[in-house]
Parts: C-alpha cells; sequence; structure tokens
C-alpha cells in the first residue's frame, strides 16, 4: 500500500471518528479511485450518507455525514463545486465545519468577483 493512500485513508478514518463523536455533521475527502470501495463499505456499516464527484484528474471527492446534510448537497444539484453558486458554496463550507469569519470573507470576495 502506497504511502498517499495510507495517509489519506488515515484522514478518512479520522473523519469518521469526528462525526461519530458529534464534532461534525458532514465531512469531504479527496482520495483516488481505488479507496472508493473501502470506503464506501465503511460508510455503508456506520450508517452515513455519502455523495461522491468524479474529478477530471482522477480523483474523487466524497462528502459523508449525517443525512440532512448530504440531501442539502443534493438539492443543489450540481456536478462539481466549480459549479457552486456563492451561497451554495459558503453553506457548504459552513456544513464542513469552515471558520465562519473566513467563509463570510470568501463569500464577500466571491460576490464581488
Amino acid at each position: 500500500m502506497s504511502s498517499e493512500k495510507r495517509n489519506e485513508l488515515g484522514v478518512f478514518f479520522h473523519m469518521l471518528y469526528e462525526l461519530n463523536k458529534g464534532l461534525r455533521n458532514l465531512a469531504l475527502l479527496t482520495t483516488t479511485e481505488e479507496n472508493r470501495e473501502l470506503i464506501e463499505e465503511r460508510l455503508e456499516k456506520c450508517g452515513y450518507e455519502w455523495l461522491t464527484e468524479e474529478l477530471k484528474s482522477g480523483y474523487i471527492n466524497i462528502f459523508f455525514g449525517a443525512k440532512d446534510p448530504i440531501n442539502v448537497l443534493k438539492k443543489f444539484k450540481k456536478n462539481s463545486l466549480k459549479d457552486f453558486t456563492p451561497e451554495e458554496d459558503f453553506i457548504l463550507g459552513i456544513l464542513l465545519g469552515y471558520n465562519t469569519n473566513q467563509q463570510c470573507k470568501r463569500y464577500l470576495t466571491r460576490k464581488a468577483g
């Protein structure tokens, strides 16, 4: 197993730990396609919802966590993070637990641009 794969899976298991402890409700992991099956099996076992975005780089984004945050993302009906409006991007950042002040600055910058 490559060190990159181990690192990505280590990050995944840490995010899963945070979900299980209630520290977050939604997580985002960018990983390789080869990790997909293992990650989805674990999410299924743990009862979490997930949504996968395939990237042109050959990597995938996996959003995972509680049902309601995943359903919010599904309502956006976007195939890529690049297609998110400034408002959707802001909501996603807040759902992921990013710094609120930084998300406000990011939103204002995107609205001005």
